[in-house]
């Protein structure tokens, strides 16, 4: 009935911040409260999903402000993912998503989870010399949006960026491909096109930029987002592989915010989440939680002097 931290245990707000969004997000949790409970303690030890279930349940069943993830840590541990760290939060959702799908052991909780988070893209690579053309599809569980367009100036809103993302490229030079038909390595035109959007969406925006001396740097320029956002009103039908029928699901509504303040070398995370329930949003900041406005979740649209 009331939104719950977690205690950080040691450099884990960007573990806090992820399982804050699993485990606010409802048709997640719908699944997770089906799954298979291992038979032995060591199975259960191990395994994240029932790990989660038990942090979820812990949670729910408390009457106190936060509940330490400590046992799902230790599980998370078992499996080589380092705890006391600094991590990238899309590197950690990656690494939580494989061990939750890898150790479901019902294929229909499999699908759900599958249909619940991933996205399907068509990806088109067409010679510019001989116009051969190769398409293949592929999935994704994020959708990582440069921050940057092809001339590298700053993009300003979310929207630009998703444009950006889907607008064709053009591979010269170094990044020239081989042609089976030319024989040799041809300038190609590369393309994607949107098949299929998930029930919930994940964007990922990329502020960790690479520099040729192998150093990372974080773009910290402001980038507004839109509380609803609506691909039809985005995207052109020429970015678009699909009928109108799924184009007719492809609007959505923010839930969740994960932002990270402070630089590559050290930060903080914390998760803005709005509550399904009670439409109301919260900030999670490991086990200190409160209830924020709208205009307190667009800091996280970041500024140079806020870092966020």
């Amino acid at each position: 009935t009331e939104a719950i931290g977690l205690y950080n245990i040691g450099q884990t707000c960007c573990l806090n911040s992820l399982l804050q969004v699993f485990l606010m997000n409802t048709h997640f949790t719908g699944i997770l409260r089906r799954i298979t409970v291992p038979p032995s303690a060591s199975q259960k030890s191990s395994s994240v999903p029932y790990q989660m279930l038990l942090l979820l349940e812990k949670m729910q069943s408390g009457k106190r402000k936060a509940v330490c993830p400590k046992a799902l840590a230790y599980c998370l541990s078992q499996h080589r993912v380092k705890l006391f760290v600094q991590y990238d939060a899309v590197q950690l959702l990656l690494t939580l998503w494989n061990l939750l799908k890898g150790q479901l052991t019902n294929p229909e909780l499999i699908e759900k989870l599958s249909d619940l988070y991933t996205i399907w893209v068509q990806e088109y690579m067409v010679c510019q010399e001989c116009s051969f053309e190769t398409k293949r599809n592929s999935n994704m569980i994020t959708l990582p949006l440069s921050m940057l367009d092809s001339s590298c100036h700053l993009l300003k809103t979310l929207e630009e960026c998703l444009q950006c993302f889907f607008c064709p490229e053009e591979l010269t030079g170094h990044n020239m491909c081989f042609c089976e038909y030319c024989g040799k390595k041809t300038p190609f035109m590369q393309s994607m096109k949107l098949a299929h959007l998930p029930r919930t969406l994940i964007l990922h925006l990329k502020r960790f930029c690479f520099r040729r001396s192998s150093s990372t740097y974080k773009l910290c320029h402001y980038l507004s987002f839109p509380q609803d956002l609506d691909f039809n009103a985005v995207l052109t039908e020429e970015q678009c592989q699909t009928d109108a029928s799924e184009k007719a699901s492809w609007q959505y509504e923010l839930f969740a915010v994960v932002a990270h303040s402070g630089s590559t070398d050290f930060g903080h995370y914390c998760a803005y989440i709005r509550s399904i329930t009670e439409c109301k949003w919260y900030r999670f900041d490991d086990s200190e939680v409160c209830q924020v406005l709208w205009d307190d979740v667009k800091c996280t649209y970041g500024r140079s002097d806020f870092h966020w």
